[in-house]
């Protein structure tokens, strides 16, 4: 019956499903004179080799060149940073989400049924929400800034400059120099120098050496921050309304895991404008340091003295 029925991963031969419900199953095998419950049908696929799963994504959609040495770049400045007690952070902004009695997936324990609004027009909440995250690689803390404007180069690095004067001074109050870990798109493209002139103000502000390493193209799922705290992030707020940012930012601050992860959460409220530009001539003047191998993705802010 599942000869015409089930299709095939072509470059996994054990990779196989079908197309039929067990519901399905149980009523061709009845028209075939051999009844069947579901049960029954659900035991029969397993002794064939058929589950219920969910899809994967695995799938790398694109490998750049110079993947693997960049990898091997990152692997190498975390552990000469780790090993001399300097800063290792790993930052992202999570989903943005919307701000109001929208739906969103998952249970809680409620005495009464939640209901809210049966379509996501945003218009009809009181804007989005943006959550901006830094993970402290060596000691499991994670910060976390909410801002309603819009995800920026400014947002990014107003959010590590909160960091570092509400945790990372103290915790590391010898350290002159501090690794950045992130993706290569949004508020900390690799390719704007929009985030590098913010970046450059952010040095001068903290007195910090700040180095930059990009994570490739259709690699951000190996940031940090995307595996050690979104996931907790979103399980601790499954199935919680976000009526308004101090309720995302309550549920959030609750999201810990058994291995010591912390998260805090702050709030930025400045609003950050969208379609900045970077000064005339800040590509030539600009102080940024890159470095000689693979400087598109790696490369450091120095601070300047006025």
């Amino acid at each position: 019956m599942l000869r015409d029925h089930t299709a095939g991963d072509p470059m996994r031969a054990d990779v196989k499903w079908t197309n039929l419900s067990r519901r399905q199953i149980a009523r061709r095998l009845a028209d075939l004179g051999t009844p069947a419950s579901r049960r029954v049908v659900t035991g029969l696929l397993h002794r064939h080799g058929f589950r219920r799963r969910r899809a994967v994504k695995k799938k790398t959609m694109g490998r750049h060149p110079d993947r693997d040495a960049q990898f091997e770049n990152i692997a190498r400045l975390k552990r000469a940073y780790l090993e001399a007690g300097l800063p290792v952070v790993s930052i992202d902004t999570k989903k943005k989400e919307l701000l109001g009695n929208f739906h969103r997936s998952g249970t809680t324990y409620t005495e009464q049924t939640v209901e809210t609004f049966d379509h996501d027009f945003g218009s009809a909440g009181q804007g989005k929400l943006i959550p901006h995250g830094i993970y402290d690689l060596a000691n499991g803390h994670a910060h976390i800034h909410l801002n309603t404007s819009h995800d920026t180069s400014e947002l990014c690095c107003d959010s590590v400059a909160s960091w570092w004067e509400q945790y990372g001074r103290a915790a590391y109050p010898t350290a002159k120099r501090l690794l950045i870990l992130c993706d290569g798109g949004g508020s900390n493209s690799a390719t704007q120098y929009l985030f590098k002139e913010d970046l450059q103000r952010l040095a001068n502000r903290l007195g910090l050496e700040l180095r930059v390493a990009h994570y490739p193209p259709y690699c951000s799922k190996y940031n940090p921050i995307e595996h050690r705290l979104f996931p907790h992030l979103t399980r601790a707020c499954r199935g919680v309304i976000f009526e308004t940012a101090e309720t995302a930012g309550r549920f959030m601050a609750k999201a810990e895991t058994a291995t010591g992860l912390k998260v805090v959460v702050g709030f930025l409220h400045k609003v950050y404008a969208t379609g900045r530009k970077c000064a005339e001539n800040f590509k030539k003047t600009m102080k940024i340091v890159f470095d000689a191998v693979l400087p598109k993705w790696n490369y450091t802010a120095v601070p300047q003295t006025q």
